[in-house]
């Protein structure tokens, strides 16, 4: 894919994905940058909810923006480019994860079956004896993310999609495959392992999950744009 620079790329802020599609798809290095720190934050919580583990969530992004980028011709724009590119990473992680180890159905839990082992057990108090009675909100994040990341598999990623990220249950049963019901049942599941008065308390910090942002971001985007302009990427 060749790439060219573009002048004044903060006047790309504005410009709507589609826009930004058809500047990348002629070689718009800005545009490729501004689409990845579009969709850097949802990538890569997918990636991670499905792998848990940071390094390797990078990863997936990278390949999934990699693949999109020198493949935009296959979007066709059925569906925005965001949820396009939401397909391909979930896919990458997924297929990782079969790879790794077989896939885990969860038929016996979405049939109610469920056992001690597979339900977090949550202290009745946040903070230890004899801790400060405010947590800072990094400890609240850090607690949160390990509670998500005990979820089991099916029911994590169909609660970072609709409660992190804020999808809709149509837009996540879209992204999984699934049937709205089996969405709402998996949700339903998944806050009552994550326990009612600990989502009541911590909720207001679940945007802050898993950041990626910042140096970070930009150092995402300079690595596909690298990529991009390598030879065996055209």
């Amino acid at each position: 894919m060749q790439l060219a620079v573009m002048k004044h790329r903060t006047g790309l802020v504005g410009h709507a994905d589609e826009e930004l599609v058809e500047l990348a798809r002629k070689g718009g290095e800005n545009a490729v940058r501004e689409l990845i720190r579009r969709n850097n934050q949802r990538l890569f919580r997918i990636a991670r909810s499905v792998v848990r583990n940071d390094a390797e969530a990078e990863d997936i992004v990278q390949e999934a923006y990699v693949r999109a980028f020198t493949r935009l011709d296959s979007f066709q724009g059925h569906s925005s480019f965001s949820t396009w590119l939401t397909r391909i990473a979930l896919n990458e992680a997924l297929g990782r994860l079969r790879r790794r180890r077989p896939t885990a159905e969860l038929e016996q839990l979405d049939a109610g079956n469920f056992n001690r082992d597979s339900v977090i057990m949550f202290p009745t108090s946040l903070t230890p004896p004899g801790a400060d009675s405010d947590l800072t909100r990094k400890q609240i994040r850090d607690f949160l993310e390990k509670a998500v990341d005990d979820l089991p598999g099916d029911f994590r990623i169909v609660f970072v999609l609709r409660d992190i990220e804020g999808l809709s249950t149509d837009e996540t049963a879209d992204q999984l495959s699934l049937k709205p019901e089996t969405v709402k049942t998996r949700l339903h599941r998944a806050r009552r392992l994550m326990r009612a008065a600990i989502e009541e308390r911590l909720s207001p910090t679940f945007s802050g999950l898993f950041p990626f942002d910042g140096a970070r971001c930009e150092a995402m985007a300079d690595r596909v744009v690298a990529r991009l302009r390598a030879p065996e990427t055209r």
